[in-house]
This record gives C-alpha cells, structure tokens and sequence, in this order.
C-alpha cells in the first residue's frame, strides 16, 4: 500500500495579478533575493570529479568516492562560465543580428517581422485551404504510429485508435481542433499550420510556423534555427517533473524503486501499469503539441526508455507498454509540423548514475565488471530503434537519434566512449547507409566537457554533438540577484552575460567538431525547485530556496530578469531544446514547485518569450565578445562528400571492444562476462492506422537478420545493475562465453545468418 504524502513546505501564496510579494518576501523589485544556503553548494565543479548525485557514489570497483566540485543535480555545469566583466571568451551566433539595444519589437527589424507574420498569418488560412482537397502534398510517410494527429490527448486510454472527428484536414490560426473527448482552438500566430489526412496519415505537409520549413522540406544547419523544447518526466519519470507520482511512494528514489513500490501497491488506485499509463495518457496531451507551435517552437527532445522495447529478469520496469504512447506522440507531432529528436535517455546498468538513467547510484554500462555486457545490450536497442526510425514514414519526422543521454565522462573514460561511438555509428550506418538522406543523425552527449571532442572521428557520417549547459548545477551559491541592470537598463544582473559566454564554447566546438547543439538548458541559476536534486536531498524547496518556489509571488521585474536571463541563454546556444515544456503539479500544494524549469508555466506568466526569435541579438546587445562561426561544415560532417570514410587507423586506435575498460583491472579484463547474439531480436510494432495506409513493418533494412544479445547458457553473471564490489572473474565461462582476448576495428555492418524477428 501506499505511504503517507509528505507534506508541502510550500505555504499559500498571493495571486493578485502576480503583483509585489507580501512583506515577508524579499522585496524583488528593490532588494537583491537571499542567496540560497543548500547544504550541497560547494566549491565549482571539476572534471576530475565523479558524477553529481547527491554525495558521495558508489564506483564499480565499490570505493565510495567524494563528489565534492558536482552537485547533486539532473547535470553539472560543462562549458566555461567566467565573470562577464573579465570574460574573454568570444561569442557570435552562426546567423547575423542586430546590435541594435532597443526590445525587438521596437527595432525597424521587428516591424518587419511583425508585418511578415501578418502576411504569414494570411498565407497560412489561404494555403490550407488549397490542401484541403489534396492528399498528397509533399512528401508522405507510413510506419508505426499507434495514434495518429487527431490522437486521444484527452486521455481515453486508447492512443491506436484514430478520432478524426472533423472533416478538415488542415487548418491554421483559430481553427478548430477536435481530439478525443477535447476540442480546442489552434492558436497560432506565426502562420504555423496543422495538416491531419486519414487517408495518408503519414502525409508532412504541416508547418510549425513561417520561419521553419515544413516536414517534407529537409532541414538545413546552416540556415535553419532549433527552437526546442524536452518532453522530460512523460516516459522516464523524474522525480521533479511528475513530483506527485514520487510523493505517494515516499522512499521511492529513481524509477526502479518507483516502480518496486507501485507493484507492490495493490490496493485502490494503486498498481504498476494502471498508473504509469495514466500518467503516459494524460502528462503530455495533443493540445500540448498544438501549443508548443503556437509558441513559436520548431522541435521536440523525447527522452525514452529503453524498457519502451523490453526488460530482462530482475528489472521492474514497465516492459512495452509505452511504445504505443510514445508513437502517438509522433503522429502529433508531425500534425503541427514539429520535428522530433529521439533520445535514448536509459541504458542498462546505467551510464551516469543518475535517477533520470532508470536506477540511481552506480555506472554499470561501459565501466566496472558488467559494463562491457551492458554495452553489448544496448546496442541491440539503439539498433531496434534505428530500424523503426529509418523507416521512410519517420525518416524526415525524426531527424535525430540520440544513442545514450549524458554518458559518465569522468568515469568511463573519453576513449572508451569512443570506441563505443565507433561502433554504434558503424551499426547504424549499416542498418540505414551513408550520406545525407540515409537514416538521422547520431547525437552523442559531451560528457560534460565540451571542449574535448574536436576533430572527433573525421570521415564519420552525421554526428551531433550535444552539450547540456546548466549554471544551477555549477556547485556555486549563485548570490548574485536577477532584478538589478544587465547593462541594457533592464532586469538580469550579471546572469544574461554569463549565459552569453557559453557562445563563444558553442562556435569553437561548431568549427571543431560540427554540428552542436544544446539538448538542455533552463531558466534556473539556482538549484531550487521540490525533489530537483532528487527525492533525499532536503532544502532545494525550502529556507532561501523558497521565493524562487514560489512564483505566485513574482512581481514583474523578478520575472523580466529571468526572462532576460533566458532569452540570453537561447542566443548564446543558437540550437538549442529547453528542458523542459511541463512540469507537473505537487499532490500536496496542486501547483508547480520546481517554476524555473517549465518552459508553459513560464510561457504563461511572462518569463518566457511569447516568440523565441526575441532571443536573437542579445548577446550582441550586450557586447559580448563575438568570434563568429563562418556558418559551413565539412561536407562530410552533415552528409556530403566524404562520409562514411574514416581512416583505417583512426578505427583502429578505438577498437571494440575497447583496449580498457574503467572499473577493470587488465589482468581480469579477458575473463569479463559477455553476452552472445544468438537470441531473436525484437522489432516494435507498427501502428494500425487505416486499412488503406501503409505502416511499415517496424524493420528498415531486411538485411539485418544478426540475432540479439542473450545470456550464455551455464555462466552465472554478476548484477548488471549494482556489480560494484562482486567477485571478479578469473576465467571465462566455461558453457561457451567468448573471452575478451583479442579487440577489433568495429565492424561496418550488423548483417548477419540469422533471419527471426519478434514484434515487441
């Protein structure tokens, strides 16, 4: 049964208009905040250090490290942030702006724009109207999308079936839109429109707005800008995104013992599936989808689980039963015209430790006894998930693949990530071919060390760099308030100029490596928010953290320093996913408390611009040191001539299995347990649609018939999940295990004998 809720530290607060907080409130509008006194600001972070979850963790080896320097957050601050006064870092953004210091609104640019939107706004009821008796415009897709555009966002319980309950296809500013049991109205002023056709529901002819091309349109890194946001706590449940699920199991830390402690709760209301796929029916909705284009947004960043496609013994996350949800998503995605990028955001044995990564406290994937193990299993499901989204119905949907969210750096090691990259870059290329066109682009997070990934892998055929830049996590008590001048006469304090110093990092590592993006970043320079730090960490919803809690309170100059604060952000990340679009209400207070992080709270309190481009320009205003990008990549970098073709030596300096492994001492390193793939490799099913629509099979390329990762019959194994401290092994297995003797350049291709397939 479930536990007592705790309590909210939270107290009632003031909603007149969101006018000057009561007296007992620091005084925003004249007063710099009380800095905040969390327990766990400590000295800046080190890259030397272990991994920021709570503490002090557990290594595979089973030392009990410090972490003094990262702090225990959802990340840690990675690029170069130093005192805007003495900053020489210099910043540009790869598209020209103005340096004109008036609000956008007020330049000559602005009146343009404005005016362009009015035309786009006209455009965008004219054109639909044109489509409307047109099936087939553009470019039209067909695969596994269990729900399609007028999906059951109202929460039905049933996302494969379709509720076209309109007889419009298309539509744009003030249309109606009918989903499920909901109808809403479109609203879009940027001359965005929704395109749905039941006949061809794989059709990508929507449009988020008038700057961002449509979906059958490819999208260009040297022209075209990301205007993002994340869908976290929707499928890998974060403690202070869905706060309320975690409040009912009070010892509940991380999903694994979330999801211990709802199966073990029978009584009512209780139950490990029925709960998660209310959660899964209702967080994100499609009005959601609709929104996030009517704010001006071009992209979503959709962590999911790798549970979405199986579990092995022992684990007690809910196998599958998201897949249906997640495709959903995507058919209300491509409805409003919103490219997606896929996140792998869970691995097995956990590449960070963190509670985001399904199970807190241990690096068990690439580091320590299991690693190599581990590794061998994710790569069957980046591949799983590669070959649905290769398909041709999601090839222009999903432009991006994210293989493993923010991978240990600092405990794994940088060449042994890279023998990893290697080879999940050679097995997807094999699965979807090389150059542009042929399959996404692979994301692969910096380790919280952007600048050490120049000339990464050259001749590599489509690899994103992503960074995930959080000055909340930076392990300094961040005293400095946001209501006083940035040097424009407006609200921000020293905060927008330390944001824009990340500029110049972003346009060194586009030079350096290519494409770079920011997969996450936030309104918040403060580590306050309930359960931010986790569900153990007091204080972070409590003392000083409370008036950057309680937004009720917020009176207008508070919330322009923080806007400030963001629009500085966004200019100086160029690319970038705001994490994240929701944060769900406390059970305790029914409201957000944990504001800072909720691109929609912000969005509708006046926090967050009503139109991102505002953001652009603003580092320029503040004179931040400019070193412009030249705005070109190397051909093969984005596809072109020349990719696919690393240089044999280079392959053979990152061989897999990797020369070392973390964890590992090298006289135990042959005998380390392993998988074999001789089991039948799953493929997640398709959506069922219409009977006149083709869905695909789930499965890109019908060459690749290797089998799957399974254990080797009579070798006991150790825990894939907490091996630190487990007896190392001697030997290999005696029943047929493959010892670890001898590495070799990863292999171009997965095609293999074996032909069996099972529908997940």
């Amino acid at each position: 049964m479930a536990e007592d809720r705790p309590v909210s530290t939270v107290t009632s607060a003031v909603n007149s208009e969101y006018a000057t907080p009561p007296p007992s409130m620091p005084g925003l509008d004249s007063a710099p905040l009380e800095p905040p006194r969390v327990s766990f600001f400590g000295p800046g972070p080190s890259i030397g250090e272990n991994s920021p979850r709570d503490s002090r963790v557990e290594s595979a080896t089973g030392q009990e490290t410090d972490k003094e320097g990262f702090t225990p957050g959802h990340s840690t601050t990675l690029l170069p942030v130093g005192k805007p006064e003495d900053s020489e870092a210099p910043f540009s953004f790869s598209q020209p702006v103005s340096r004109d210091n008036r609000p956008f609104y007020r330049r000559p640019a602005g009146l343009a724009i404005a005016l362009g939107a009015l035309v786009a706004v006209i455009l965008a009821i004219a054109l639909p109207a044109s489509l409307i008796h047109k099936s087939k415009h553009g470019q039209s897709n067909s695969s596994n999308n269990p729900g399609n555009g007028n999906g059951t966002g109202s929460g039905n319980g049933n996302p494969t079936s379709p509720k076209n309950s309109s007889s419009a296809i298309t539509g744009g500013d003030g249309s109606t839109i009918v989903s499920g049991n909901t109808t809403f109205v479109y609203s879009n002023p940027f001359g965005g429109y929704w395109y749905y056709d039941p006949k061809d529901p794989f059709n990508n002819a929507a449009r988020p707005n008038s700057w961002t091309p449509p979906l059958n349109t490819s999208w260009d890194w040297t022209a075209d800008r990301v205007y993002g946001v994340n869908l976290g706590g929707l499928f890998v449940l974060e403690p202070f995104i869905s706060p309320a699920l975690y409040q009912k199991y009070p010892t509940a830390i991380d999903e694994w013992t979330l999801s211990q402690l709802m199966a073990a709760d029978t009584g009512p209301g209780g139950g490990l599936q029925s709960q998660l796929e209310a959660h899964y029916d209702t967080f994100i909705t499609e009005q959601d989808f609709a929104e996030i284009a009517g704010a001006g947004l071009n992209w979503v960043r959709l962590p999911i689980p790798y549970w979405a496609i199986e579990v092995w013994p022992g684990e007690p996350f809910l196998p599958k039963v998201c897949w249906k949800y997640i495709v959903r998503l995507f058919g209300w995605a491509r409805k409003y015209g919103i490219r997606i990028y896929l996140d792998l955001h869970t691995v097995p044995g956990s590449q960070n430790a963190f509670n985001h990564s399904g199970k807190e406290g241990q690096v068990n994937w690439m580091n320590g006894i299991m690693g190599f193990a581990n590794a061998q299993r994710s790569l069957d499901y980046m591949r799983i998930i590669t070959e649905f989204i290769s398909q041709p119905e999601y090839l222009d949907l999903i432009p991006i693949f994210g293989i493993v969210n923010e991978a240990l750096l600092t405990t794994i090691g940088q060449a042994e990530l890279t023998s990893f990259y290697l080879q999940a870059h050679n097995m997807i290329r094999g699965i979807t071919g090389y150059g542009q066109g042929n399959g996404p682009y692979i994301s692969i997070h910096d380790g919280f060390n952007l600048g050490l990934w120049a000339g990464f892998l050259p001749g590599s055929d489509r690899i994103i760099l992503d960074t995930h830049p959080y000055l909340a996590f930076d392990g300094q008590t961040n005293t400095a308030p946001v209501v006083t001048d940035d040097g424009l006469g407006e609200p921000g304090g020293t905060w927008p100029s330390q944001a824009c110093a990340w500029g110049s990092s972003m346009n060194q590592s586009q030079v350096g490596f290519g494409v770079t993006i920011s997969g996450e970043f936030s309104s918040s320079y403060v580590e306050c928010g309930l359960f931010l730090s986790g569900t153990t960490v007091p204080g972070t919803d409590t003392g000083d953290c409370l008036p950057f809690v309680q937004w009720q309170n917020w009176n207008a100059t508070f919330k322009e320093g923080i806007l400030d604060f963001t629009l500085a952000s966004m200019d100086a990340l160029q690319n970038w996913w705001y994490w994240t679009w929701k944060v769900g209400n406390s059970s305790t207070s029914n409201t957000v408390e944990a504001p800072l992080w909720s691109y929609q709270l912000g969005l509708q309190n006046g926090w967050i611009p009503t139109d991102p481009r505002k953001s652009v320009g603003k580092c320029k205003a503040l004179n931040a040191p400019q070193e412009p990008f030249p705005g070109t990549y190397s051909s093969w970098q984005t596809g072109g001539a020349g990719a696919g073709t690393i240089a044999p030596s280079v392959s053979a300096s990152f061989p897999w299995p990797p020369a070392t492994l973390s964890g590992v001492a090298g006289d135990i390193y042959a005998a380390l347990p392993t998988y074999t793939p001789t089991s039948t490799i799953s493929t997640l099913p398709p959506a069922q649609l219409t009977p006149t629509a083709s869905e695909g099979d789930g499965w890109f390329n019908p060459k690749d018939t290797a089998g799957a990762m399974i254990t080797v019959s009579g070798c006991t194994y150790p825990n894939a999940w907490d091996s630190a401290g487990a007896v190392a092994p001697t030997a290999a297995c005696p029943a047929g295990g493959q010892p670890l003797l001898t590495a070799t350049v990863p292999a171009s291709s997965v095609i293999a004998t074996t032909t069996a397939r099972v529908v997940a």
